[in-house]
């Protein structure tokens, strides 16, 4: 949605029909709106109007009459009148002959409904085919209608009786109607093979893509989903789900109408409008469905959205004789500004918002109330039940590496249709203005900047590395970073070197690695590193690297240990939907606190490590796509899971200890339809042998032991026990886990809103050996330690609080001592 959002007003600030005609539909008695109207020209065209019973038709030639139809009212046909562009157009209701109607039709609706849905096995052509082949031309293009702003602004001067003045306008609007009469504010087009079959579901082939502006496209904008492939399940739109009028459930969601009877095809449909039975509902689809009155397939679908944006997503298909299917033929989606209660700032600049239910509003029009983004697919040499094997079916979307390079000629080739004078115009108009502007070097930049690098050259700086604090290091300034493509696409460089001025040592680290696979972003490296670490700390290997502007719970952290190790691995996806990492490492460790581990007859307060580590994320409901720059995850889905195994030797390069390491989490994230989300953590780990505190599990911990509320507030974690001290507890195995709901966000008054959520946490723990580990004091986990509270996000600027409670075996006698309140704190590029 935030893509969509800026590309709409982003560009906003920076062939048309011959003839236009707009005009609403309305009740003659109740002056409202009549959704889905239907309005028919003299060239027999058939246009159907949106939800508000707005339309627009737009004709080569002059049109002389219109006439509109709506069920339950008498039909109107109008004579149209040159420069005459706009039509209120109001029907006289059949009383009578609408209530029947009503009535009627309305229990129609729902019976064709429950049929459509209770068949939907015969007429989904992912269920009902065993393949199919098609290709796709996309165009995308962020414009506006030259004929929607005032023709004010094509004259300077204003004429009156007394004469001509010189008529007060806004130079930026002026200079806006100029530029769109000549060119779109944006556009790109793509052509893509879409091949599928039972076994392995639908992939697509992206074969050609261009983005105007851009030498190299934006491949994370590139796999969007803008729309839903299929209209019989629930409807995405923009990366959020709605439910869908043919999903299992929808008969609970809608209420159904019938408004005509339309002919597709030469084939009778029912033309069904559906809306939410609950009028307050804040995500709220409608829209129109055309049901095949024999087979009961969906032959067109019309879903419409209003909020902050305004969006129409129209799907068409074409009976398919020979298969007995309705194919997807065509969709479009168009999207405009909506409203909202209030303006958004995105990226320095405001978009202005009329207010929500307000039809007239006071403030003066700007560019971007013109602006809309509009798309369009239309598929072409279909092929269906053909022997199909699909080239690595793990990867969605694959994109070719000749697709940013294609000549026009191919681009010619495979177009549903020329492009129009301002479509051609926009190309080399945009190349050049992004070129200058530099913002596909801009856009670059912000990819980098959110995960946490600053590209300059050849080298990406680090700027996690900058600063830091923790309890043992103090302040801790830093450098540090890694070379990029610039510097090779075969080899890479990383390195940093970090002070603390509190333990006043000097920590660095200095690895590279070569690659041996493109497609499978297989690397093989190694490093050496001179640092500390919290004892006690999982972490998995294959774990995305995350950018904070602060990282609060490491603040209070003091227990660390120092480690020098030589790194060697083997980074890979070579396995479908995975991310791997093998590897070996020798480590000097030194505990920086008073602790001695007891085993074989002897006390190490120092000790060597030789261990060989292996990680796997598995991520097997996920959607990927693969990029000539690597593999990309483009929809999340859950469950994922995570597995480490680590294995240390004894007396391989010096080892002081044979021990096991086996980790594992699982995370789940289910989002509903009314906003809110839940998610779960399941995390686990068991070690084996002789096996120092230092890498054993503390369960992360985040409250100072001190006396006093008050006293212990400092800022939340993520997933950290909020009430459990530093150092309270050790395990050699344990078992933990967390639950969130989310609620929607909530607009209290001004700035203040709330985003509540609700957590519950608990860990099971086991110490084995206790005898070994002498001079650190800890608590076991056996009877298990719980904790839950709320956390109340983003209640002013991105601050928030949270709260919490500890109760069950490890309640602590005194009250205070249970209660832990932080600071949040959640920040946002838009």
């Amino acid at each position: 949605m935030r893509v969509i959002t800026v590309l709409l007003f982003l560009f906003s600030m920076a062939a048309n029909a011959q003839f236009t005609i707009t005009g609403i539909v309305k009740d003659g008695s109740t002056n409202s709106p009549l959704p889905f109207a239907t309005i028919k020209t003299q060239e027999g065209n058939t246009i159907i109007g949106d939800l508000d019973g707005k339309f627009i038709i737009e004709s080569k030639t002059r049109l002389q009459s219109i006439t509109i139809t709506y069920t339950g009212y008498e039909a109107k046909t109008i004579k149209t009148h040159s420069g005459k562009k706009f039509y209120t157009v109001a029907l006289k209701s059949k009383p009578n002959e609408l209530e029947e109607l009503v009535i009627n039709q309305t229990n129609k609706a729902t019976t064709i409904i429950k049929h459509a849905i209770r068949i939907k096995e015969n007429n989904d052509p992912q269920q009902k085919l065993n393949s199919f082949k098609y290709k796709t031309y996309n165009k995308l293009i962020v414009t506006a209608n030259p004929d929607s702003i005032s023709s004010k602004l094509d004259s300077v001067y204003l004429y009156e009786k007394t004469g001509r003045r010189i008529l007060k306008i806004d130079s930026t609007d002026y200079k806006f109607k100029k530029l769109i009469e000549k060119q779109h504010l944006y556009q790109t087009e793509k052509i893509s093979e879409f091949s599928y079959t039972k076994k392995d579901g639908l992939k697509e082939n992206i074969l050609a893509a261009r983005m105007a502006g851009f030498k190299q496209p934006v491949y994370e904008f590139i796999g969007l989903s803008l729309q839903s492939y299929s209209v019989y399940n629930d409807v995405d739109l923009l990366e959020t789900k709605y439910r869908g009028p043919l999903s299992y459930n929808a008969l609970l969601e809608y209420k159904y109408r019938i408004l005509d009877t339309v002919y597709i095809d030469n084939r009778k449909t029912f033309m069904i409008y559906f809306t939410p039975k609950r009028a307050n509902k804040k995500k709220r689809l409608y829209g129109l469905v055309y049901i095949d009155s024999n087979t009961f397939g969906i032959a067109k679908a019309v879903f419409r959205v209003k909020n902050v944006l305004d969006i129409t997503s129209t799907h068409l298909f074409k009976f398919e004789e020979e298969q007995g299917v309705w194919f997807p033929d065509r969709k479009t989606l168009k999207i405009v500004k909506g409203n909202n209660r209030e303006d958004i700032n995105i990226l320095g600049e405001t978009i202005k918002f009329d207010a929500i239910n307000t039809t007239s509003p006071d403030r003066d029009k700007e560019p971007s109330d013109f602006v809309y983004v509009y798309s369009e697919s239309i598929n072409s040499d279909k092929e269906f039940n053909i022997p199909l094997t699909i080239r690595r079916p793990a990867i969605a979307i694959e994109i070719n590496e000749e697709a940013i390079t294609r000549p026009e000629s191919y681009w010619t080739q495979h177009r549903a249709d020329t492009l129009d004078e301002r479509s051609i115009k926009t190309y080399p108009a945009l190349d050049s203005i992004l070129t200058k502007e530099r913002i596909e070097q801009f856009i670059n930049l912000g990819k980098r900047v959110i995960t946490g690098y600053l590209p300059v050259g050849f080298f990406d700086f680090d700027l996690r590395q900058i600063i830091k604090y923790n309890n043992y290091e103090g302040v801790r300034f830093g450098v540090g970073g890694i070379t990029n493509n610039k510097f090779s696409e075969v080899f890479r460089i990383s390195t940093y070197g970090a002070y603390g001025t509190k333990d006043g040592q000097f920590k660095y680290n200095l690895g590279g690695a070569v690659r041996l696979g493109r497609f499978s972003d297989s690397w093989i490296g190694g490093s050496f590193t001179e640092d500390v670490q919290e004892i006690g700390s999982t972490t998995f290997a294959t774990d995305k690297r995350v950018f904070k502007i602060y990282d609060p719970r490491p603040i209070n952290v003091s227990t660390f240990y120092k480690y020098r190790k030589w790194h060697g691995y083997i980074e890979t996806k070579i396995i479908p939907k995975t991310e791997s990492r093998w590897g070996f490492s020798r480590t000097s460790v030194e505990p920086r606190f008073d602790y001695a581990f007891n085993t074989n007859g002897h006390l190490y307060t120092k000790y060597n490590l030789s261990t060989f580590e292996a990680a796997l994320q598995w991520n097997p409901f996920s959607d990927f796509m693969q990029t000539p720059e690597g593999r990309i995850e483009i929809e999340k889905r859950f469950p994922k899971f995570t597995f480490q195994y680590t294995q240390a030797v004894t007396g391989l390069f010096d080892s002081d200890f044979t021990f096991g390491k086996l980790d594992f989490r699982t995370e789940y994230e289910r989002k509903y339809i009314n906003g809110q989300k839940t998610s779960l953590v399941i995390q686990g780990g068991l070690a084996m042998g002789d096996t120092p505190i230092t890498h054993l599990y503390s369960t992360s911990p985040n409250n100072l032991d001190k006396d006093g509320v008050i006293a212990r507030i400092t800022f939340a974690g993520k997933n950290s026990f909020e009430t459990m001290y530093f150092n309270e507890f050790f395990s050699s195995q344990y078992a933990m886990f967390q639950v969130k709901h989310a609620f929607r966000r909530l607009n209290l008054f001004g700035d203040i809103k709330l985003s509540p959520v609700l957590v519950t946490r608990g860990v099971w723990g086991n110490m084995e050996s206790p005898e070994k580990h002498v001079g650190q004091p800890y608590n076991t986990l056996e009877k298990g330690f719980y904790e839950s509270g709320v956390e109340l996000n983003e209640i002013f600027k991105g601050l928030g609080l949270t709260a919490f409670y500890r109760y069950g075996p490890y309640h602590l006698p005194e009250f205070d001592r249970n209660i832990s309140i932080k600071l949040s704190f959640v920040f946002s590029l838009f």
